[in-house]
């Protein structure tokens, strides 16, 4: 993301072992490595940038009070974000939490594009937004934690509250989700001219849900469609497209002062009172270890809610706002999560008893041949001796011609330019002649075949489809041998 620190450049121990028994200074570094990021996330949890604010500083607060507490301190990055979540829905379940919402502005990462660039880029960014709607409230969360805050996956288990399982499975199928419905999105906006079948299909912009559904089954079943389903952009890069909630100027002072200032003691330790309980690791207890079963359910009805709203605080770019659709219930996040079932394990069928023996011998008893008895040697006339045939001449052979040997095909592969949308693959036939034909492509567009004889070249082009997002590669198979790669840059 545009303007924040990258995370190889974090040493999240050393940061960890600075706040032990120290003041407003180590807090400097904790906030310049994570400020941005942690008030990006509460601005999509909050929507609000006052509360968005309030809510990074409060956690800051808190993190420095209970540092001692954390066993993992490389782990300090997750803590920090499971500390931040918390106040976050404590701030959601608030009864007197503020209906009326400001949002922060976006940074502005497109200075000095040109407009048409920068339409493209939020066409682009419009895209997202429309395919993270359709995330339910948990798989949104782990693909913005992971994707957009990079988190790990033993991270992101212990800010959810979850099993390493459930979030490993949490995070594959949000992203693969993710993908799909980018894709989707991409095929409804600009595949209409491939397609005829995608306009009867949509239903409006943002496409609803269940548009998406027939839409992704469509995308399945057509040919035309289904190769442009292949060519998924990852969801880290598809959340890196989205631009950050700008921080206030004005947040770091109010952080230093309350850490530092003598007379803010009691802020200080009333902060830190909220945050509680930890676990016995030192993270953050979660709602079910904390609270009441009577309380738990009011609270999740307010996050989910919160939640299906959180890429709405990120759609203000120019005038295009997209409105998300299908916010999750409470029993709609729970399944998401809900732990696998049991596979029941049926046996294999039973072998039959007994083991297989040996065939007995069946030798019967020897028979006796009976001695033939000798019979008189009858008399023979001589006959005359008889005269061997001529050997037949043998037919003359002729060798048969041997055809050249097949020649192998060479190929090279080819790189658009930005602001190209083809390039040339040479095909070359190398040690004999060669029937050649392209036999299939990923990301791009081939077609071509015919004979060369040895040494002879030809060229096939190749063009991109769709929608170009910074770099991108594709591919073309070719018989009898041989595969070309494609790269492109926009």
């Amino acid at each position: 993301m545009a303007g924040w620190p990258g995370i190889e450049d974090i040493d999240d121990r050393r940061l960890a072992a600075s706040l032990h028994g120290a003041g407003g200074k180590a807090l400097t570094q904790i906030y310049e490595s994570y400020g941005a990021r942690l008030y990006d996330y509460c601005h999509t949890y909050l929507r609000d940038q006052v509360d968005a604010a309030d809510a990074v500083h409060d956690s800051l607060i808190a993190a420095q009070q209970h540092i001692a507490k954390l066993h993992e301190p490389e782990h300090l990055r997750g803590w920090l974000y499971a500390i931040a979540r918390k106040e976050c829905l404590r701030r959601l379940d608030d009864p007197q939490v503020r209906t009326e919402r400001h949002e922060a502005p976006l940074a502005d990462d497109d200075i000095g594009l040109e407009p048409r660039e920068r339409a493209r880029r939020a066409e682009i960014r419009e895209l997202v937004f429309s395919a993270l709607a359709t995330l339910i409230g948990r798989q949104r969360e782990a693909v913005i934690l992971t994707a957009r805050h990079d988190l790990d996956t033993w991270q992101l288990a212990r800010v959810l509250g979850v099993s390493l399982n459930q979030a490993t499975e949490l995070i594959e199928q949000a992203s693969g989700d993710l993908e799909i419905a980018f894709t989707a999105a991409l095929i409804a906006r600009t595949g209409r001219e491939d397609c005829p079948s995608v306009n009867a299909l949509i239903d409006g912009w943002p496409p609803t849900p269940d548009a998406y559904k027939r839409l992704i089954r469509h995308i399945d079943a057509c040919p035309m469609c289904g190769e442009r389903h292949q060519r998924k952009v990852p969801a880290r890069r598809l959340l890196q497209l989205l631009p950050a909630a700008q921080i206030p100027t004005g947040l770091w002072r109010e952080i230093y002062t309350t850490t530092s200032a003598p007379e803010s003691r009691g802020r200080r330790l009333a902060l830190a009172r909220r945050a509680e309980p930890f676990d016995a690791s030192g993270w953050p207890a979660h709602e079910a270890q904390s609270v009441s079963a009577q309380r738990a359910p009011r609270a999740r009805r307010r996050l989910w809610p919160g939640l299906a709203a959180a890429a709405c605080g990120l759609l203000a770019i120019g005038t295009a706002v997209v409105v998300l659709q299908g916010g999750s219930t409470a029993s709609t996040g729970d399944q998401a999560l809900a732990a696998p079932g049991k596979v029941s394990r049926h046996s294999g069928s039973p072998k039959s008893p007994g083991t297989a023996g040996t065939p007995r011998s069946t030798t019967g008893r020897p028979s006796t041949t009976p001695t033939p008895t000798p019979t008189p040697t009858p008399t023979h006339t001589a006959s005359p001796t008889p005269t061997p045939p001529k050997p037949r001449p043998q037919p003359t052979k002729t060798k048969p011609t041997k055809p050249p040997a097949p020649g192998t095909l060479a190929v090279s592969g080819c790189h658009m330019r930005s602001g190209n949308k083809s390039c040339a693959i040479t095909v070359t036939a190398n040690g004999g002649p060669v029937n050649w034909s392209v036999t299939g492509s990923s990301g791009v567009r081939a077609s071509g075949g015919g004979d060369l004889s040895a040494g002879q070249s030809t060229e096939v082009t190749v063009s991109r489809q769709g929608w170009c997002i910074g770099q991108g590669s594709g591919s073309v198979s070719f018989s009898p041998n041989g595969v070309a790669n494609v790269t492109w840059d926009c």
